[in-house]
């Protein structure tokens, strides 16, 4: 994993400044956020993720600093990286509001003009099962009464490894290795119940 410099600023304003000097001179940063009742200000995790978007950046992994904050893991949106729905909810806020960036509408206009931005995946909470995946279950009984056994966990992997195929063949493919997987009993990750 790229290690990259720690950022700590003191609220919303002190970060969109960082992003303005070094947004397009840098290749990621992990900013320090406060956890809720820690010692220290800064950004809070939203301020800093609507930020990020303004200039075309993302969040990514998060890791533990120490007990008053967190890294949270920002970098320039990547030129193929998949937008999700709530984050093109968020950029429509931010561009009715005035607050985007020209580097941040360059990565709206780029996601808007290859097809990423209608192909904005949803939260797991708010993903339904495609109509093909399930006309696939339903002419599969042992496939589709195990998948609806399935954890979260891998009902989201098995819907999003669906609906984010590119090519309508590479869908089709993937539905079948599902529904095969799943007539056996198989899952993507182990089942954890909890």
């Amino acid at each position: 994993m790229t290690e990259y410099e720690t950022l700590y600023v003191a609220d919303e304003a002190a970060w969109r400044a960082w992003l303005e000097t070094h947004g397009e001179s840098v290749a990621g940063v992990r900013l320090a956020i406060a956890k809720k009742g820690g010692a220290g200000a800064s950004a809070t995790y939203a301020e800093a993720v609507n930020q990020a978007l303004c200039f075309g950046w993302i969040d990514g992994p998060k890791a533990s600093l120490d007990a008053d904050h967190y890294l949270q893991t920002f970098t320039p949106r990547r030129a193929r990286s998949i937008w999700s729905a709530r984050n093109r909810e968020l950029v429509d806020e931010l561009i009715a509001s005035g607050r985007m960036t020209a580097p941040g509408l360059r990565e709206v206009e780029r996601a808007q003009a290859d097809g990423r931005w209608d192909a904005a995946y949803q939260r797991g909470s708010d993903r339904t099962v495609p109509d093909d995946l399930a006309a696939a279950l339903a002419a599969n009984p042992e496939a589709a009464a195990f998948f609806e056994t399935l954890t979260a966990q891998n009902r989201y992997a098995i819907v999003f490894r669906t609906t984010t195929a590119k090519r309508a063949e590479t869908r089709a493919r993937r539905i079948g290795q599902f529904v095969d997987m799943l007539a056996k009993g198989e899952t993507i990750y182990p089942q954890k119940r909890g």
